[in-house]
């Protein structure tokens, strides 16, 4: 769903700009603090923000499509004061772009948009051209974290990560109810659904060698 453009919006970028990565060149200056954690998706920012914070030693870049979405994202990390953090505006088919082979140790795909539609299979971001890029980026022991909380994502993702030969791990229809989720870091979405008694479901994946 393409979001309302923000009142101010180029201002308030500019605002950021120190926390904006604006071209594949620029992330070169960043090499020594790799491997990252990314997020791709990042909406409002507030997952990235909490995550950062518990982790201050380690350096997490958020991309997100939509830039009346990043500014937020923009905002409330540059609010929290957060110097391990910062934001690609691009689309994630450009991430092999911006990373090479094992700049990425972590990717977090946290409530992607579901595109339900038949037709529009190739938008979601666990199809095969986009596992294609993750696999591209990520370390040797890198891996993918997923939660949604839509059903038909969810088996639809399933489907793609083990049909491309992707590894498995800790795949749940209810997270809260697992104990190995107990350092789960909720957000916005999250919170949201989780009060209205909808389940999350969730899955680790590791791309195999081959």
């Amino acid at each position: 769903m393409r979001m309302r453009k923000k009142k101010n919006s180029e201002a308030r970028l500019e605002a950021c700009a120190d926390l904006i990565i604006s071209s594949p060149e620029e992330m070169e200056s960043y090499r020594d603090k790799f491997p990252v954690y990314l997020e791709i998706g990042c909406g409002k920012g507030g997952f990235i923000r909490d995550t950062a914070k518990r982790y201050p030693d380690r350096t997490f870049i958020a991309a997100e499509l939509q830039t009346s979405a990043i500014i937020t994202a923009l905002e409330n990390s540059k609010a929290a004061e957060l110097g391990n953090v910062r934001f690609i505006n691009t689309n994630a088919l450009m991430l092999g772009e911006y990373f090479k082979k094992g700049d990425v140790k972590e990717i977090y795909l946290n409530f992607s948009d579901p595109w339900p539609k038949k037709g529009h299979t190739k938008r979601r971001l666990t199809y095969r051209a986009f596992l294609n890029v993750y696999k591209n980026v990520l370390s040797p022991d890198g891996r993918i974290v997923m939660k949604t909380d839509n059903d038909g994502l969810f088996e639809f993702s399933l489907e793609e990560f083990t049909t491309c030969g992707w590894t498995l791990e800790n795949v749940t229809y209810d997270l809260h109810s697992e104990e190995w989720a107990k350092d789960n870091i909720m957000t916005e979405y999250e919170k949201n659904f989780t009060a209205q008694g909808i389940k999350i479901k969730s899955l680790v994946a590791r791309p195999n060698p081959s």
